[in-house]
């Protein structure tokens, strides 16, 4: 559709006006007339909401390598933070908490064997200090 003007519309190409008979009743040109819409077909269908989210469920080996490679920074941070506190003579109640959350999620396996052994001398390093605070 091409617009002339305000208000005003005009068809931009050459299309059939429907023929109207002079009784008053209302018919389409052959070549206008409707059609049935094809068939589209089925859509693929889903066994069960069980297999959506086995699916999701489901991670690659860099995603669990990432998850194990934060929670062991995560620990070797609280390290640090004990040790600055110590030498300070700081030491605080709250610090060996964060330490002691941090070494929760370092015995799941991430599937890399050298990270794995990496991840379980960090554990064992947080469970002596633990020991030594007497909170273990």
């Amino acid at each position: 559709m091409r617009i002339y003007g305000p208000n005003r519309t005009g068809v931009a190409g050459t299309t059939p006006a429907p023929r109207r008979a002079a009784s008053g009743t209302f018919s389409l040109a052959e070549e206008e007339a409707t059609t049935r819409p094809a068939n589209a077909g089925s859509a693929p269908r889903v066994g069960s909401i069980d297999a959506l989210l086995a699916l999701q469920g489901v991670e690659d080996l860099t995603q669990r390598r990432k998850r194990a490679v934060s929670r062991g920074r995560r620990a070797l941070d609280a390290l640090e933070e004990m040790r600055l506190k110590v030498l300070s003579g700081t030491l605080d109640q709250s610090s060996l908490l964060r330490l002691r959350a941090a070494v929760g999620g370092l015995t799941e396996a991430c599937g890399d064997p050298r990270l794995d052994a990496v991840l379980g001398e960090i554990e064992l390093r947080v469970e002596v200090e633990l020991a030594k605070a007497g909170l273990r």
